[in-house]
């Protein structure tokens, strides 16, 4: 019995640090990996997608036709059919209302008008959690190569420091130039330790957005910072905007539920008839009759449903309109942040950090060989680390861009 309770204790932390083993071993993913668990995982998404069909049954409500109602009274229940104080009466009746001017199609047109534009309101926020999610994974691509970088130049550092060390102990250097030297080093420790930090943080931050509720250790993404982008010209963007984001769609569906609106506004100011027959049964004679209702509306003609439902799909247009101004705006300005961060992206690619690297090796051989002055050597360095996370930062800056402008296009624009 003993081990039996020992077993069923043991197997669940078995369990757990099995699950936590294929975790902190599970492969990088790759960008698409991330969306596609995050559509499955992320429970903002989940919540608005049971939204959505919360909101379609509200369909089913809509197309419901009215209920007949059953009427039944009886008078003098008490007195026999031959009483002389007169005959019992009981009486049994149907009723139904019977809607005019269309009501339950239009009722159902404004659902599903309403059900379509929750869906585009779910899209966006798909689009704004997908956009999210990029932000994270080229931030957390980033990390992971300054951290790389920052590791290289440490251990490159490291073994110049070791050669100063053989030239001080030569006496081939003073005790003031190697400390110079060796204070450089707590630089690219820092450097170290502030890109291992934001890689922790980014991985963090992602992990959280795909829906992942204990972030782990071990998780890791596989990309490339610098990737070639198609040709995309402006106008070709702004139209993708207009026909494919789903705010702007959004907007339309609005127009749409509050054209159904008006309709219904008018349909509702028509008389609906309620019609009834009836069976009466009074002492031994049993008759057939009916009933007709039909309000006359001389003062209640639903007027005041008229005028707001009026305005009501006024002020959707001129949202609508706004919307798609704001769309073009956001190309505008996305595409300008775009060319500028590929203009700088291609200028460290293309000069100032090969620059900077022949003169960090130049002037790094020169005071090896004590050809030149330590100054120099330093400065050099100094510039070499800079450009380095300058040029990471110019194609995290692109990277970005280009997710700004698939962001507010709607499209992908990577390949």
């Amino acid at each position: 019995m003993k081990m039996r309770w020992a077993f069923c204790l043991v197997l669940p932390l078995l369990s757990v640090a099995w699950a936590g083993a294929q975790q902190s071993t599970s492969p990088p993913l790759t960008l698409q990996q991330a969306l596609d668990f995050a559509h499955k995982q992320n429970p903002s998404l989940l919540s608005a997608m049971q939204h959505v069909e919360a909101v379609k049954a509200g369909e089913t409500t809509a197309g419901l036709r009215q209920n007949p109602v059953l009427t039944s009274s009886g008078q003098m229940v008490t007195l026999g059919p031959d009483d002389p104080n007169g005959p019992d009466f009981y009486t049994v009746g149907v009723q139904r209302l019977f809607e005019r001017g269309n009501k339950r199609a239009i009722r159902l047109d404004a659902a599903r008008a309403t059900t379509a534009l929750t869906d585009q309101q779910r899209v966006d926020l798909q689009r704004q959690t997908d956009f999210a999610i990029k932000q994270a994974f080229t931030r957390m691509l980033f990390a992971k190569d300054a951290l790389r970088v920052s590791q290289d130049n440490l251990e490159g550092y490291r073994k110049t420091v070791a050669l100063m060390q053989v030239r001080l102990d030569a006496g081939d250097m003073s005790r003031n130039d190697f400390s110079r030297v060796e204070l450089q080093l707590a630089g690219f420790e820092n450097d170290t330790d502030n890109a291992r930090l934001a890689l922790t943080q980014a991985s963090t931050q992602l992990q959280s957005l795909m829906g992942i509720e204990r972030p782990a250790a071990g998780f890791d993404v596989v990309g490339a910072l610098d990737t070639a982008v198609p040709a995309i010209t402006l106008e070709d963007l702004k139209q993708k905007a207009l026909d494919t984001r789903p705010d702007v769609k959004a907007a339309a569906q609005q127009v749409a539920v509050n054209q159904a609106g008006v309709r219904l506004a008018y349909a509702n100011g028509t008389s609906d008839p309620t019609v009834e027959g009836e069976y009466e049964h009074s002492g031994h004679a049993n008759t057939a009759g009916f009933n007709l209702q039909i309000p006359i509306r001389v003062f209640d003609r639903n007027q005041g449903e008229k005028e707001r439902a009026k305005y009501e799909l006024e002020s959707s247009r001129l949202a609508l309109t706004a919307t798609r101004n704001q769309a073009v705006a956001d190309v505008d300005q996305a595409f300008q942040a775009y060319q500028t961060a590929q203009a700088q992206a291609a200028r460290y690619r293309t000069k100032y950090l090969d620059e900077a690297k022949r003169v960090r090796d130049n002037l790094e051989f020169s005071y090896r060989n004590g050809q030149g002055t330590l100054l120099d050597y330093l400065s050099a360095l100094q510039d070499y680390r800079s450009v380095n996370l300058q040029s990471l930062t110019a194609n995290a800056q692109l990277q970005l861009a280009i997710h700004q402008l698939s962001f507010v296009t709607y499209t992908e624009i990577l390949p």
